[in-house]
């Protein structure tokens, strides 16, 4: 320990010490948040910073908890985030399988095609009118039918397939196996790490998207949890949430925001510290070929 200490260069200390101040910035926010949320309406309508609830109350979450949109929100959320990773996940993984093999034809063209659309794109206007025409205005295929293929995912999750011994899959198609035999039974199986990864940029991506929503949804049954969290912070707590008469004293518009906030985050909070190492794991093995 003392020796890696010694290595210490200027230069790393002061990006440790960066990053520290960086860290530390988010952790204040959070408590802040949190402290907000436990803390009834005089206390939340204070000034200044607040790391611990000075006296604690749960009526901010017995009000988020109470109302139906946010009910809604979470149902259509989880709807959206479970279909749509497994969706996309299953047309990037065939996607990326076909561009991976050396013999598919023309492969370099068709890579270059899926390349270009990472810097340049028809633009907002063409692609609303095109969705309209398509009739996906107020359905929630158009949350994930658009953007099905992300040529990012596809060109990571290719280059981690053209790394996997091409071996394996001669010796199955001499025992009779087929195409579709070979990807779905041993080339998946074998590719977890990189779906793994895929699969979480894909669930967390929809699980904090409301920008879609915004643009194509007016139906408030249809409002994801983004959405309706959005709708709180901007238009204001009290035109949304049902106050009780009860719980009117305590409940105050910040604390209803802060409390929402963290209804909304805290299912992906959860899970991320859990999968946040195949990010950095993931992204090394589908980027060392190119």
């Amino acid at each position: 320990m003392m020796r890696k200490l010694k290595k210490l260069t200027p230069g790393t200390i002061l990006i440790y010490l960066i990053l520290s101040l960086f860290s530390l910035s988010i952790v204040v926010a959070f408590l802040h948040l949190l402290s907000i949320s436990f803390s009834p309406s005089h206390i939340a309508t204070q000034g200044g910073l607040h790391l611990w609830p000075k006296e604690f109350t749960l009526s901010n979450y017995n009000e988020v908890f109470k109302n139906k949109f946010i009910w809604t929100g979470y149902k259509n959320t989880i709807l959206i985030t479970v279909i749509g990773t497994i969706v996309k996940l299953c047309f990037t993984a065939m996607g990326a399988y076909v561009l991976s093999k050396k013999y598919f034809p023309h492969r370099d063209l068709w890579t270059f095609f899926i390349v270009f659309t990472m810097f340049f794109s028809g633009g907002l206007i063409p692609s609303y009118l095109l969705n309209k025409n398509l009739g996906l205005m107020n359905n929630m295929l158009v949350l994930f039918l658009p953007s099905l293929i992300s040529a990012y995912n596809l060109v990571i999750m290719r280059n981690f397939f053209q790394g996997l011994p091409e071996e394996i899959e001669e010796s199955a198609m001499i025992d009779g196996a087929g195409r579709f035999k070979i990807f779905y039974a041993i080339v998946l199986p074998m590719s977890k790490p990189i779906l793994a990864t895929v699969g979480l940029w894909l669930a967390v991506g929809h699980w904090n998207s409301w920008y879609d929503v915004l643009m194509y949804i007016t139906d408030e049954s249809k409002f994801t949890l983004q959405i309706v969290l959005r709708r709180i912070l901007l238009t204001g707590s009290k035109e949304i949430m049902e106050f009780s008469s009860t719980t009117t004293g305590m409940v105050s518009s910040e604390g209803l925001k802060a409390a929402t906030i963290y209804v909304a985050t805290l299912p992906i909070l959860c899970a991320y510290p859990f999968l946040q190492r195949y990010f950095v794991k993931g992204i090394n093995m589908g980027s060392l070929k190119g």
